[in-house]
């Protein structure tokens, strides 16, 4: 595997309505969704051309839920891959941190070997081992790249202990940050480059969790998309530093995500 041990690599939706999502996504971010081709699962594979090479990457995928997942509490939901070298060894060292184990490791013959956790706030990701060379560009850690993930925020009732958490395992430094008020700060998390962030829960967000920011042309454009596709903006477009303009959605069915991009007019 070509991306450094803590670098996110893979971006993953759980859905009740596949259909109804790759519809909704494939119009608002001109995604291709295809199948994954794996035996005995409903696996679809989110393809983007690139505007400037013409070459397609990979940056996601999607799944309905099973049964077996909602009984379990599982819900609608975007969740991030972060690269490891070793699954099991990291897994270890997580627990042992305070993570809790929501999904022990898998094997997926081809693909890699995966697990899945919560930190010691509650806030899941999955951990994975990849077995091809290629670099994931999932994340456009390289340069901007519509329908790309652009931005990784961890929102968390506790900062300072999250830090230490993905820190001390991922290599993860600060690089800044912005004053919130009271709330506390925006903390800038660098790991081969800014990464994202890390913020203070506000009280208005009912869980600990992962926002993964998807890259727009056009900001405005996007929000027309999200209303005609039955989605709602929850928060924003509030313009960040550089000029672009961020917000934080709900899809159709119930998964939260969010964008980044420009102001066209």
């Amino acid at each position: 595997m070509a991306n450094k041990h803590g670098e996110f690599i893979w971006y993953e939706l759980l859905t009740e309505d596949a259909d109804a999502a790759a519809a909704f996504y494939s119009e608002l971010l001109g995604w291709q969704v295809e199948d994954s081709g794996m035996p005995g699962m409903d696996y679809r594979l989110l393809r983007m051309r690139d505007g400037d090479s013409g070459e397609v990457h990979e940056v996601g995928g999607m799944m309905p839920l099973s049964a077996e997942m909602k009984d379990g509490g599982a819900r609608p939901a975007w969740l991030g891959y972060i690269a490891v070298d070793n699954v099991d060894e990291c897994l270890q060292r997580l627990v042992e941190a305070g993570g809790t184990v929501l999904m022990p490791p898998l094997d997926i013959p081809e693909v890699g070997r995966i697990a899945l956790l919560g930190d010691p706030q509650g806030a899941p990701f999955y951990i994975m081992r990849g077995v091809g060379d290629a670099t994931s560009l999932a994340f456009a850690f390289d340069r901007p790249r519509a329908g790309h993930c652009a931005w990784n925020e961890l929102v968390t009732p506790e900062p300072a202990a999250a830090w230490s958490f993905y820190g001390t395992e991922f290599g993860w430094t600060k690089d800044g940050e912005i004053p919130l008020g009271e709330l506390g700060s925006y903390e800038f998390i660098r790991h081969n480059g800014v990464i994202g962030a890390l913020m203070p829960k506000p009280e208005e967000v009912p869980v600990p969790l992962w926002n993964y920011y998807f890259r727009v042309p056009d900001i405005d454009v996007a929000i027309e998309r999200i209303r005609a596709g039955g989605g709602q903006v929850l928060n924003g477009p509030d313009e960040i530093p550089g000029g672009e303009f961020a917000l934080q959605g709900l899809d159709p069915q119930g998964a939260v995500f969010a964008l980044v991009g420009a102001r066209q007019s």
